[in-house]
Parts: C-alpha cells; structure tokens; sequence
C-alpha cells in the first residue's frame, strides 16, 4: 500500500497529491527555468554577435565557458545535496544563479560577457538536484522513469527559450527599443522565473518523503563523501557516456542557432525555431529512454540497461554525421529530429543506471556524471571555437567519438557482482512477501535474471 512518508512505487504525471508528486513537478519545474537563463542568450547571439562585433574564436570560447563552469558546480552542488538536502541547495542556487542572468545586460563588451556568461552557467547544476531529489520520491522500481522525466522536461527549458527569447527580443524592439536594448532587457525574464520557483520550492517541497534533512548542528552527525566510488569504473563509464549524449546536447544548444543562419541563411527568428525544435523533443524523448530503461533492467537487469544506452549512442552518432552532410534545410531538419530522438534517450538511460551505482552516495555519483556532461560540451566546444574547422566537419568529428564510446559502453559491465541462484532466489522470496515490487528490485541491481522456479515452489 502507498503511503505519504515513503518513496512512491508509481508515477502519476498528472498528480499533484502527495510531497512526491509536489515535488516531482517543483523540481523539473526548477531545471526548466534554470535551462531557459542557461541558454537564453544563444539564440540572441547573433544580435549579440554583430553588436560587439565578436569573431568566430570569441565565440567559441563563450561557448566553453558557458559550460565549463558548471562542471565545478556540479561536483560542489552533488554534495551539497548529500550535506545540505535538495531542498535548501537548490533554494540557495535558484536565488544566487539569478543574479547574473538579470545583470548580464551590464556587459558592455568582450571581456565582461564572457564573466557574466560563465557566471549564469552555475545554474546548470541545477540538473544533479533533480535528479537527486527525484531518486529520493520514487522506488527503484520507476526510478528511470521519473529521473528521465524530470530530467527532460527541465532540458526542454534549451527547446523553449531558442523559441521564445527571439520572440520576445522581437517584442521589445517593436515598443521602440534598440537591439542592444532589446537582448538585455529580455534576460530579466529568466531570472524572475527563477525567483518565483524559489517560493516554489521553499513552499510546497520536502528533501524526502519523511521531512526535511536535520540540520546538522543539532543531530551532531558529519557529512563523510565515500571516495572510494572514484576507483569504481562503472562511475567513469557512466560519466563518458553522458558526455556523448548530454554534451552534445549543450553544445548544439548553444551553436544550432549560428548553424542555420550561417549555413541556411535563416533570420534569427526562424533559426531559432529550427533550433528549438531540436531541445522541443525532451518532451517526450528522454521519458522514453528512462521507460525503456526501466523496462530493460525488469527484462535483463543492469546488463540489459548498459546495451540500451550503447546503443542509443550508437544511433546518436550515425545520426550526428549523416547531420552534419545535410545539403538542404529540409533534410537537416530531419536528421537533427532523428539523432535527437537518440541523444535524449541516452540522456534518460544514462541516469536510468546512475541511482544504482552508489546509493549511499548518490548525490556525489549523479554530480560527477553530470558534470561528465559539461565536459563532453566544453571539450566539444574547442572544434567549434576553430577558425580552420566548418561546423560540419567538427559535427562529423564528434560523432565519430560518439561511436567509439558506444562500443566502450556496450563492453561494460553495469551490474554488481552477482549472488549464487540459490543465495537469489531466497532474497526474492524473503522480499516479494513484503512487497510486489521487491522482485523487481532487485533485478535491477544484479545482472542475471531472478530464479523463476524458486518463485514458482514458494511455500
């Protein structure tokens, strides 16, 4: 039976009741207006670009920088979301990470948008929070799911705000303001948004389903972080893998845009659109990849997860070459639709295996290979910084590296060390009479299916 002060075993998207369901919508919530600030300048950036008259280089470098910052905020905010509880570390991050997306506007040149643009990407370890705080609310059973939900439903935040910000630039120009007006005053919106969810999240969210992390000086007890998670290679498996997948993403967030124009001749607005359309499929995408994820460790286990993620990055990086030879806007279109579809999916099924390496040690797990995403987009985003290299020659590139990792992930072996048939099948019995779900369970942490017949001649 389901009650209100334990991790929920099903997922009602549609639900508000329970602190589970508050806090499931809360937190992608949080992560959706965290990506709109994050890359809400990118698809301004060629107003940004022509008004302070940025090369190609300087460019690539805000790129890296967007990105590169949230790498260390992501480790930092992964254990603090084990010290400090999901709740308060996001309060804090939502109210600090406002303050240069409503000041960016200030920045009158090179040097000063290049601070003010590594500073907003502290906003982007808002995803470890998420997925954390997430982890806490569901059973092991849905956990997939849920991560991958959340999760895509805040990356849509990167779809809507190369849609809408171009718009709302449009807005502004048409009261009679200038275009180098037009883009500052538009990044206040992001960070109201942000101000607001703060409320949210102090109001109607618990770090767990039983209340709040005690605070510390009263319980007297210590934060220890177990490093011994950074010798486990399933950890660096992982962390290579969402690189692939979620530093693709960033990085086509924020370069998609200057990619049409460029290469299609687009104006801004439509650009932006087509670029838009890209992030628009974590509506749906990365879900699936959490589903399936699910799904295939309820089938096979961990072993079953590891070869869906190869294989969504495999697809990934067939798709992203085959991308980057479009020779006409239609056919790019559709192959940016069909690798996205791919990309997300490694998004849901990475964090689909994440929250069963180290459970005691989640937060420091899901902030490491989070920040493995930012990585892959800040490494990736050297070639784009090259005058010497098109965007599709460094598209081509990066996928060719997509392939290689899916055969480093299909090679990798998820699952813990397995127990003896007979050692397995009592451990089924003993937990499916406490509960229907229990069976499923623990499948997902082994790699060799449950023992049917023991299951069979229970009593």
């Amino acid at each position: 039976m389901i009650t209100h002060d334990r991790p929920l075993g099903k997922l009602n998207i549609f639900s508000l009741k329970g602190v589970q369901m508050r806090t499931f919508h809360i937190t992608w919530l949080m992560f959706f207006v965290c990506f709109f600030g994050w890359f809400g300048l990118a698809p301004l950036m060629p107003s940004i670009r022509e008004e302070m008259h940025l090369t190609k280089n300087q460019v690539g470098t805000l790129v890296i920088v967007s990105v590169s910052t949230t790498i260390l905020a992501r480790l930092l905010i992964g254990q603090l979301c084990d010290k400090w509880g999901p709740r308060r570390t996001a309060i804090r991050l939502l109210l600090l990470g406002s303050l240069p997306v409503c000041l960016v506007g200030l920045a009158r040149d090179y040097t000063s948008f290049l601070l003010f643009r590594g500073a907003i990407g502290i906003i982007g370890a808002s995803f470890v929070i998420t997925q954390f705080h997430t982890s806490l609310m569901f059973a092991p059973g849905i956990k997939g799911r849920a991560n991958a939900i959340t999760g895509g439903w805040g990356n849509l935040g990167g779809g809507v705000t190369n849609m809408v910000m171009p718009l709302i630039f449009a807005a502004i120009v048409g009261m009679g303001y200038t275009r180098p007006e037009a883009w500052r005053y538009a990044m206040i919106l992001p960070a109201v948004m942000m101000w607001i969810v703060a409320w949210l999240y102090y109001r109607y969210t618990k770090d767990t389903p039983e209340g709040n992390y005690p605070p510390r000086h009263k319980t007297g007890g210590k934060h220890r972080t177990d490093w011994s998670v950074l010798r486990d290679w399933r950890l660096w498996a992982l962390t290579l893998a969402y690189a692939m997948c979620f530093g693709m993403e960033i990085t086509f967030d924020n370069v998609a845009a200057l990619h049409f124009v460029d290469t299609f001749g687009l104006t801004q607005s439509a650009a932006g659109f087509w670029a838009g359309a890209f992030g628009a499929m974590n509506l749906f995408a990365r879900a699936l990849g959490g589903v399936a994820s699910d799904k295939a460790g309820a089938r096979s286990g961990m072993k079953g997860k590891g070869r869906l993620l190869g294989g969504m990055l495999l697809l990934e990086g067939t798709g992203l070459i085959l991308f980057a030879h479009a020779g006409t806007l239609v056919t790019a279109v559709i192959l940016m639709l069909s690798f996205a579809l791919f990309l997300k999916m490694a998004n849901g099924a990475t964090y689909g295996i994440v929250p069963f390496i180290r459970e005691e040690n989640m937060g420091l797990v899901s902030g490491i290979v989070g920040a493995g995403g930012n990585c892959g987009g800040m490494l990736f985003g050297f070639l784009f910084r090259s005058e010497s290299i098109s965007y599709a020659q460094a598209f081509t590139c990066i996928g060719m590296i997509i392939l290689a990792v899916s055969l480093i992930i299909l090679l990798t072996r998820f699952g813990k060390a397995p127990q003896t048939g007979l050692d397995r099948s009592v451990a089924v019995l003993a937990l499916a009479a406490e509960s229907p779900a229990a069976r499923g369970d623990l499948l997902l942490k082994d790699t060799v299916p449950v023992d049917e017949t023991a299951l069979e001649h229970k009593g």
